[in-house]
């Protein structure tokens, strides 16, 4: 072999190991654009889903906008809309049309909306009317007045029969008037009578006519109504009549129901022959509660009670069975009622031990329940203002000395008056 030919060999072997060499920085540079370009695809994947996420958020705060402007949009067309008039329906004429009263008491002949039925207008349907052209254009439930929603008590009186002392037989025959016929009205059907409609507390201021009917309220899941005699006594001609005529059907939607009418002489006195506009709508008013308490419409589980103090002045047509069934006198108590008054307050009492209750009863001879519970007030009163806590017969004897001398006192203008 001559010495050429290893030169040409090992000048071959370079060229290859260059071409080699040359070739792997080739594909390192192709392996460093791929990864370059991996991470520039990847990059521009995290930015597309940004760009959709982002586009969620823009298509839901579009909706959000869009709900929000139509929402003002119907608010501004409510503010911009003229107003309505509120009507009553009257009558539903054969031809289709609706005969309406508004609330100045005009009558008028309208066509209704595409948008009510015709049908569904009942006599006494409450409406909404156009303003210009009195077309029906909604219904409405029938409202009541917030004098009588208002006389609803939600929460029953804390008051008990355990309150009441020295009123046995008057809180017997409420009880059974009254408690009874709501706890168990199958018993008078299987007796064969009606229960009593009503009762009349009547007696002197003081007496417990109230404290009676807040003990009936709690002693019974009835709803209690409670109404003032003088808050259905309005200015306006009809609208004590409509008052007591709501309040009857509320009652009749709320029963079993208590109704308590507290001074009802404020509109049940004698019907004289006054020509005052005043009288008259008293009158008018006293007639819509004889109407209900006896009228067309059944009064079931819905009883009646009344207080007053002037039983000498009530109508007699209130006084009459199937109205006022039973009329009870609540008295001042005797010696034995006076003493159970006062061993009910005594119990709130913080009393010294040496306290006779007998002897102090003895000295409040016809007295009624408020001027017992007055008297055990004043006494506390006279505690207190010695700085001590508790009551002593002195302080009874103190009372006891207060309250006289108030008597005295109306006695003398009454005298004078």
């Amino acid at each position: 072999m001559s010495e050429a030919e290893p030169v040409e060999q090992q000048d071959g072997s370079k060229k290859i190991e260059d071409a080699l060499q040359s070739a792997q920085e080739r594909l390192n540079d192709i392996l460093r654009t791929m990864e370059e370009q991996n991470n520039t695809v990847r990059k521009l994947e995290q930015e597309k889903y940004e760009l959709i996420q982002s586009l969620i958020r823009s298509q839901d705060l579009n909706i959000q906008m869009r709900e929000k402007m139509h929402e003002m949009q119907k608010e501004l067309d409510h503010i911009k809309s003229p107003p309505k008039i509120i009507g009553e329906v009257v009558e539903t004429l054969e031809t289709g049309e609706i005969v309406i009263k508004n609330g100045t008491g005009q009558s008028f002949i309208v066509g209704v909306s595409q948008e009510i039925d015709a049908k569904v207008l009942q006599n006494g349907q409450r409406v909404s009317l156009d303003r210009n052209n009195l077309t029906i254009l909604g219904k409405y439930p029938s409202s009541k007045d917030p004098i009588i929603c208002a006389a609803e008590i939600i929460e029953k009186p804390t008051a008990t029969y355990a309150d009441i002392g020295g009123l046995d037989e008057q809180l017997r025959d409420v009880r059974e008037a009254v408690e009874l016929p709501l706890k168990n009205r199958d018993l008078f059907r299987k007796v064969g009578i009606t229960p009593p409609k009503g009762v009349l507390l009547s007696g002197p201021p003081g007496t417990g006519k109230t404290l009676i009917a807040k003990a009936v309220a709690n002693a019974t899941n009835a709803t209690y109504i409670r109404m003032v005699g003088s808050e259905l006594v309005q200015k306006f001609i009809g609208e004590g009549g409509r008052l007591v005529r709501e309040l009857f059907q509320l009652a009749r939607e709320k029963k079993p129901c208590i109704i308590f009418i507290d001074e009802i002489d404020a509109i049940g006195a004698k019907r004289l022959g006054m020509d005052t506009t005043g009288d008259r709508e008293v009158q008018r008013t006293l007639m819509q509660l004889l109407a209900e308490m006896d009228g067309f419409n059944a009064l079931e589980n819905v009883s009646i009670i009344a207080a007053t103090n002037r039983i000498d002045i009530i109508d007699e047509a209130l006084l009459r069975p199937g109205r006022f069934d039973r009329i009870i006198k609540v008295e001042p108590p005797n010696k034995e009622g006076i003493l159970s008054i006062l061993k009910i307050h005594a119990r709130k009492l913080n009393m010294d031990r040496k306290v006779d209750l007998k002897k102090i009863g003895h000295k409040m001879d016809k007295a009624t329940g408020a001027e017992i519970a007055q008297l055990c007030t004043e006494a506390g009163m006279s505690a207190i203002r010695d700085g001590r806590e508790s009551i002593t017969s002195a302080d009874f004897d103190c009372a006891l000395v207060k309250l006289r001398k108030k008597e005295d006192l109306i006695a003398a203008k009454c005298m004078f008056a």
